[in-house]
């Protein structure tokens, strides 16, 4: 890329019933960074969500399969950019932050930029939510080897090659997840900037469902470690069935050294069974770890064929 070349840089805003928000935001974006071009992307919205962002000056395209990570598929599938935002239409991020998430991108270089929510409104947190996020962080973090602050933020920067290696796999609000786990698996550079947090305004209502979102993030979450870290996740299921087996054939082999006798045949039949298991168990998990990282390796090469975004002079 040349020296003389200016980063161009898209924002990206999944929007459903917003229409009491998404004027403001696209507003406070275009008065944030001018010259970055604003895609809103209606995901069916009932409202006149669309309209609002229409005459606010976003260009706005629609994604009927309903869920934000179709939302985000389909958008880092179309539009082009060497710098990406991604924000909620909600109207709770400061916007006044963004020119900072970019030049840290850019300063890095980095490929990710986690805004880190930061509450400025009481009540901009609910605390189901802030209590679920902490856990969740908590647990990715030491599962992954990797500490993240906020994984369920929806406010990030990311660089091109970032966007355009990134897989999306996910339906709904679960992308947040599998953005953070991305980065991780592939070890990116990154970093986390704290951002400001307000509450939805006044007539808004959130599109959370706390406790359905929470168990598909917490699904995500532990098919991401069956996939990404899969000695691990395997070697635990093979010692948990080595566990149940020993407990069902340890009195059995006590009382052959006993007696000489196997009068419960059936038990022993079933423990030996339940070690094969735990045996296969922790075959497949050597046998898929060394399929991982033949697959992170081709997606490390797909990751290099883009362009790292241009740091600042």
């Amino acid at each position: 890329m040349p020296p003389s070349h200016t980063p161009s840089i898209a924002a990206i805003v999944p929007c459903y019933n917003e229409e009491l928000a998404i004027g403001k935001v696209v507003a406070d974006l275009r008065e944030a960074v001018p010259e970055m071009a604003i895609y809103v992307y209606d995901n069916n919205s009932s409202d006149e969500t669309a309209r609002v962002a229409r005459e606010a000056g976003a260009i706005v395209r629609h994604e009927s399969t309903k869920g934000k990570g179709n939302v985000v598929r389909r958008a880092f599938a179309d539009v082009e950019a060497d710098i990406y935002v991604l924000i909620d239409g909600d109207d709770t991020y400061a916007t006044r932050d963004l020119p900072r998430m970019i030049d840290a991108l850019r300063s890095g270089p980095f490929d990710h930029v986690l805004g880190v929510r930061r509450q400025e409104t009481a009540g901009a947190y609910r605390p189901g939510h802030e209590l679920g996020n902490k856990g969740f962080n908590w647990f990715v973090s030491r599962v992954f080897k990797s500490r993240v602050e906020d994984m369920l933020s929806g406010y990030r920067v990311f660089s091109r090659r970032f966007v355009k290696s990134f897989p999306a796999l996910s339906r709904e609000f679960e992308i947040e997840t599998e953005l953070t786990v991305h980065a991780m698996s592939l070890r990116v550079p990154q970093v986390e900037v704290p951002v400001g947090f307000k509450d939805r305004p006044a007539g808004s209502e959130s599109k959370l469902r706390t406790y359905h979102d929470g168990f598909r993030i917490l699904s995500l979450i532990i098919g991401l470690i069956r996939h990404e870290r899969p000695f691990l996740f395997y070697g635990i299921v093979g010692v948990l069935l080595a566990l149940v087996a020993l407990l069902i054939g340890a009195p059995v082999v006590a009382e052959y050294f006993q007696t000489g006798l196997v009068p419960r045949l059936p038990s022993a039949l079933l423990s030996v069974g339940i070690a094969i298991l735990a045996f296969l168990s922790w075959t497949i998990g050597l046998i898929l770890d060394g399929v991982l990282k033949a697959r992170r390796e081709f997606s490390r090469l797909n990751y290099l064929t883009h362009a790292a975004v241009l740091g600042e002079d």
